[in-house]
């Protein structure tokens, strides 16, 4: 008897020092949810549209060059809306060209022919469409998390909210302007070559090129961030390359004591870079970002090393945070702000102290009435709630969840639910008693007997409880968190715990008679 004791005892002791541990000081450990320090709560939307027609953009060279190489003469490929124009040279090439693109271009199909066979229309077929939604969805997800991580939110909800909605909330941050503009930015990054030829200004008189288009410089004041002056550059509508090349980018600080971004590329983007800058030496080539000109520099020589650099009228901080959207990567498609709200401080500590009333009201209650009604069984369930608290504080603190409003009321369900196995076991116990068993062993069975329906209802609650974190969004979820680890807990508490106290109480007297 004395060993069983040792070494429950010493198991429980260890459970319980492991979860002071980590749970102390609980302001430092457990992170607070959005609720309860304050933040932002964001609705966006992802314009689907806008990534189908990037992906389109990006089909124009493939099918360019799938028809060439099936020995079609093409005019021009050029997209129109939702579709690919083809102008064909000859149009008795025109079922090649339809037998080209059904035969190995199985993305797109055949919308419809002009009358003289020489101009067909290309579209996505409706799998594929489905695919690049699909895509744009999941991509953003992605590429926001990195930022956000980057931004060094502590645990930030992102997460998909039905259709093409997305759902973020930032708890802690009160920069409400630099927040969004981390989020929000496309951050497309071109490399793209100035058109020469002609003049911007004479262009936008007399007609800009088809195959070219009017971009600007904006400069921007330092101080009060409005657009001093518009530059514009007649830029070449195709994109030699694009920022999916690179592998890094950082601030740095030019010889004038001006923000910059350096960029790196990775080694198939460094050979691109290279090649690209040895045939346009003397050129001028446009870095363009979200369709705006940040530089246009004449290109004096080959660069192989692998590197570029994005100038323009930063601040130290509006470079850190390009950087950081150029190493997350692009988002496929702009993002629509559907809502947006932000929770203060002072009302999240409304909410703390309103929640730690509640737990506290609704535990000494609980306290009391175990310690009237039961005795020193009561006691006892007393003190196996105690431990039973410091260990879902322990895991919280452990695991990093995130404690919100529903977390807490997870709490206070708990220490309903935890006394609940207790009152099982003594209501047994008590049965056992008035049968006239001895105290000994009406303890045993009491136990054993209650232990199957105590496991029964604890597992059917962790399997919805489960569900709720997996499906839920975030409070929902914060209830789950704090409901899984009490309810794990309630069973190590209510059955270890209290037969553990109850064996050494009755092992070392004599008791002839039990308060429960």
């Amino acid at each position: 008897m004395t060993k069983i004791v040792a070494w429950r005892s010493a198991l429980i002791a260890v459970v319980v020092g492991f979860s002071l541990y980590f749970a102390l000081p609980l302001d430092k450990k457990i992170n607070l949810g959005l609720d309860l320090q304050g933040g932002m709560h964001l609705v966006f939307e992802v314009d689907v549209d806008k990534a189908l027609l990037s992906s389109l953009d990006g089909e124009v060279d493939g099918v360019r060059k799938l028809l060439e190489k099936g020995g079609v003469a093409v005019t021009s490929v050029r997209r129109d809306g939702v579709n690919i124009i083809v102008d064909l040279t000859n149009p008795a090439q025109a079922d090649v060209a339809e037998k080209t693109v059904k035969g190995d271009y199985n993305i797109m199909e055949v919308a419809s022919w002009t009358s003289d066979r020489k101009t067909m229309k290309l579209a996505y077929t409706t799998d594929h469409k489905k695919l690049v939604h699909d895509n744009a969805i999941g991509q953003a997800l992605e590429t926001l998390r990195n930022r956000i991580d980057q931004f060094g939110v502590s645990e930030p909800t992102i997460q998909s909210e039905g259709g093409n909605r997305i759902l973020i909330q930032l708890p802690g941050v009160k920069d409400r302007d630099r927040a969004i503009n981390l989020i929000g930015k496309t951050a497309r990054l071109d490399f793209r070559m100035l058109n020469e030829d002609i003049d911007p200004q004479a262009a936008t008189e007399q007609g800009v090129p088809a195959d070219s288009e009017i971009l600007y410089e904006r400069k921007v004041d330092p101080i009060t961030k409005k657009v001093i002056e518009k530059i514009p550059y007649l830029v070449k509508r195709k994109t030699e390359m694009t920022g999916q090349y690179v592998s890094n980018a950082r601030v740095q600080v030019s010889d004038m004591n001006m923000p910059y971004v350096s960029v790196d590329f990775n080694r198939e983007g460094a050979k691109l870079f290279g090649d690209l800058t040895t045939v346009s030496v003397g050129k001028r080539m446009a870095i363009v970002l979200d369709d705006n000109v940040h530089s246009a520099p004449v290109i004096r020589e080959a660069i192989t090393g692998g590197t570029a650099m994005i100038e323009g009228s930063f601040s130290y901080e509006e470079a850190k945070d390009l950087a950081i959207v150029l190493r997350a990567g692009s988002l496929p498609a702009p993002l629509i702000k559907l809502e947006e709200r932000s929770v203060g401080p002072s009302l999240g500590q409304d909410s703390i102290n309103k929640g730690v009333m509640s737990a506290i009201i609704g535990g000494v209650v609980v306290v009391i009435f175990m310690l009237v009604y039961y005795g020193l069984g009561g006691f006892i369930a007393d003190v196996a709630l105690v431990f039973n608290i410091i260990i879902i504080l322990g895991a919280l603190a452990y695991f990093g969840a995130t404690l919100t409003l529903p977390g807490i009321a997870g709490i206070i369900l708990i220490i309903g639910m935890a006394v609940d196995a207790n009152v099982l076991i003594f209501e047994r116990i008590r049965e056992e008693l008035r049968l006239g068993k001895t105290i000994r062993t009406s303890v045993e069975v009491g136990f054993s007997k209650a232990f199957l329906t105590i496991l029964d209802s604890n597992i059917t609650t962790l399997i919805a409880a489960v569900a709720l974190f997996q499906f839920g969004t975030g409070p929902v979820k914060g209830f789950a968190i704090t409901l899984s680890i009490g309810l794990i807990a309630s069973m190590f508490t209510a059955v270890f715990v209290s037969r553990t106290i109850f064996i050494w109480y009755l092992g070392s007297r004599r008791i002839t008679k039990l308060s429960i």
